[in-house]
């Protein structure tokens, strides 16, 4: 299929019919005195399944437990929608210190065949997303270059941002197969170059592309 057949669909568009399975890095738990942020996540997964946002969502320890749990869970429905609440820098997600990055697109990678088994779960004609609600993953040269290339293998929607998220969320981009990104390459960078980042701005309401936490779904445009 060329790039100019391939559809695009929007984010506006009626939510597709799937799983929508939400993950989250639960290594980050703080001190017995000062809960971490993987309480943060396991409470807005459990808020976001009390809204019937999500039918499910597992904390993790590595990507290949995230990934076996995507592909496995309920094996017999595809996927509409995978979240991912975690940490990240420019072109990668992490749990623990472990990166998902371009890496895993190469069939030597040890993540490759998990995140294909992941791909041949999403919906077809780039009706799935993946949306990474982690800081800086899609900012800068080499989060741009992610984005492209994730999209392409997956046959989905990526979404991601540019800044460092937190309960303010700025930067909110989404890509699918065929696209090139429309962001600019210094957006949500705060030192260094669009290709050796070193800093990046906290999400501020007034920045493009903002959500909060407490958003669901991306908003038309973005």
């Amino acid at each position: 299929m060329s790039t100019a057949e391939r559809p695009t669909p929007s984010a506006a568009s009626p939510p597709a019919t799937g799983l929508r399975l939400m993950i989250y890095d639960r290594s980050c738990r703080g001190r017995p005195v000062l809960p971490g942020l993987s309480h943060a996540w396991w409470a807005g997964a459990q808020l976001y399944r009390g809204l019937g946002r999500l039918h499910a969502h597992r904390g993790v320890d590595s990507w290949e437990q995230a990934l076996e749990w995507l592909a496995e869970h309920r094996p017999s429905e595809p996927l509409a929608e995978v979240q991912y609440w975690g940490h990240g820098k420019w072109g990668a997600a992490r749990i623990r210190k472990q990166e998902l990055d371009r890496r895993a697109l190469e069939p030597r990678h040890p993540l490759h065949a998990h995140l294909s088994a992941v791909r041949d779960r999403l919906l077809p004609e780039a009706r799935g997303l993946w949306w990474f609600r982690t800081c800086e993953t899609f900012g800068a040269r080499p989060g741009q270059a992610f984005a492209t290339e994730l999209s392409e293998f997956l046959g989905a929607r990526v979404a991601g941002h540019t800044y460092i998220i937190g309960h303010v969320q700025s930067g909110l981009h989404t890509l699918a197969p065929g696209q090139r990104p429309s962001w600019s390459e210094e957006e949500g960078l705060r030192e260094g170059s669009p290709d050796e980042p070193r800093r990046a701005h906290w999400s501020r309401l007034r920045a493009p592309n903002t959500i909060t936490c407490l958003r669901g779904t991306i908003p038309d445009g973005y």
